[in-house]
This record gives C-alpha cells, structure tokens and sequence, in this order.
C-alpha cells in the first residue's frame, strides 16, 4: 500500500498520528493523551479530509 496512517508515541509519550505516502511522512498530528483520541483523529481525517478545501497563503 502507497499510503498509510500510522500512530505511534513521540518522546513526551503523547501518541501522534502521521500520514505516509511511499514511506515518506506527509504530516503528523499534534500529541494526544490517549491512542483512542489519535484514532479518532484518524476518523475525523478521513471523514472531513476529502471535501476540505485549499487555503493558499504563500502570495506575499
């Protein structure tokens, strides 16, 4: 697979999500207290992702 969402444990032992693609970290997530709130954010990705829009503010 391509493309993947993988949670994992940063240093302060908050768990945080990334999102690979060809094994090359596209973003990650602010830390969460608990894995059931990274999944969640998983869920909520996958959810409200796909009809977000694009904000372009690189124009100086």
């Amino acid at each position: 697979m391509a493309h993947k969402f993988e949670i994992y444990k940063d240093k302060a032992g908050e768990y945080r999500v990334r999102f690979k693609y060809n094994n090359e970290t596209m973003f990650s997530t602010e830390g969460y207290a608990s894995k059931a709130s990274a999944e969640n954010a998983i869920e909520s990705i996958k959810k409200n992702g796909p009809g977000a829009p694009t904000e372009d503010n690189s124009a100086a």
